[in-house]
């Protein structure tokens, strides 16, 4: 398989429904899409615009600057004190990287990519852009031999679940026996509600007590999109064993993927400041205790969903039913066909809408004629 032989973009499909909800007399509310709406944080923005002579190439391994702020934040945020320099490498947005991961570390036909089952497509795109093979297991006991690459994602887009430690030691072990690299998709961990996690971090893929002390085949991938609406600056990066590290950077040395030099400065400023953050994490939190018993009052049962920007959920029948009627309520949600074939009944309710659109859905699906 090959460039040409990837599905149409699945998004495509929403069409119809969106011009359905958009012609609710109220307007639109879009909740299909994670895409922020808050402003970017002021100290950010002030950074990138005192970085805009930029005159010279940026550096893809990423500035002395921006890769010790790499590292310090792991250490401050994510319990990951071990890492020096040589462990992180900053990317163009984590997407180009989930989808490029497979042929950077050089696989190829034969090869088994594993994935969540209810899981961001691009994954599977991935694997099937350099003819791979990808299965989606969530089991660490079922991963097959032959995987060379596994994706886990926590907290998981879309269903909301979180890998807790004694979780991530048994995959990390299993990857281990099998000879693969295990790359952990954590962008939203700040983003933790339900039980523990509204008190204590999502664990990351490598804590010291996760690895053993040992970074050898763990990667960790985490986005600035989310904790920080940077989703417009494609400002990410990666963490991890030191010799995928100069691998992925020789490779992305040749062709030519290196962060904009503004960017890179923009992510210093984030990453170094954790008030923004938190004030982003109570909008979400406000959002989130008005969209989601609206979303139970309507009939929908939320699985998971306990730590990121996603409700996941379902009313017993088949997604296009749900976003349908969701759409005649002027709502549009995503359907879980996008994300495997094992979830055909869930929707994918995003909290990436303003109050007073979150607050719009919250009535609409409270009302006495909801979606059924």
């Amino acid at each position: 398989m090959g460039v040409s032989d990837l599905a149409d973009y699945p998004w495509d499909a929403v069409a119809p429904y969106a011009a359905l909800a958009r012609s609710h007399p109220d307007g639109i509310v879009d909740l299909s899409i994670g895409s922020p709406v808050d402003p970017t944080p002021d100290i950010v923005a002030e950074a990138l615009r005192a970085a805009t002579d930029a005159h010279a190439y940026p550096q893809t391994v990423g500035t002395p600057a921006l890769r010790e702020a790499i590292v310090d934040w792991y250490a401050r945020r994510r319990a990951v004190p071990s890492l020096t320099p040589a462990h992180v490498l900053p990317t163009i947005g984590s997407k180009e990287l989930v989808a490029l991961l497979p042929l950077l570390l050089d696989l190829g036909p034969g090869d088994i990519v594993v994935h969540p089952r209810a899981a961001y497509p691009t994954y599977e795109v991935g694997a099937r852009l350099i003819g791979a093979t990808p299965v989606a297991i969530d089991d660490p006991a079922h991963w097959p031999v032959g995987t060379k690459l596994i994706w886990i994602n926590s907290p998981g887009n879309p269903d909301g679940r979180v890998w807790d430690a004694p979780s991530l030691r048994v995959a990390v072990r299993r990857a281990r026996e099998l000879g693969a690299v295990i790359a952990s998709d954590e962008c939203y961990a700040e983003l933790g509600w339900d039980a523990q996690w509204a008190h204590e971090p999502v664990p990351s893929i490598l804590r010291p007590d996760i690895i053993d002390d040992d970074e050898r085949g763990v990667l960790s991938v985490y986005s600035l999109s989310k904790q920080s609406n940077l989703a417009g600056y494609r400002a990410a990066f990666l963490a991890g064993d030191p010799r995928i590290v100069e691998q992925l950077l020789t490779a992305r040395k040749h062709l030519g993927l290196m962060p904009p030099a503004p960017v890179q400065a923009a992510m210093v400023a984030a990453l170094g400041d954790d008030a923004h953050v938190a004030v982003q994490k109570e909008l979400y939190r406000q959002r989130r205790a008005v969209l989601k018993p609206a979303v139970a009052a309507a009939g929908f049962r939320i699985d998971h969903s306990t730590a990121g920007l996603y409700l996941w959920a379902t009313e017993g029948r088949d997604a296009w039913e749900s976003i349908e009627r969701l759409a005649r309520l002027g709502i549009l949600a995503g359907p879980g066909h996008f994300y495997g074939s094992h979830f055909p009944e869930h929707v994918r309710f995003s909290l990436t809408a303003t109050d007073e659109r979150i607050a719009a859905a919250a009535a609409r699906l409270s009302a006495p004629a909801g979606p059924r």
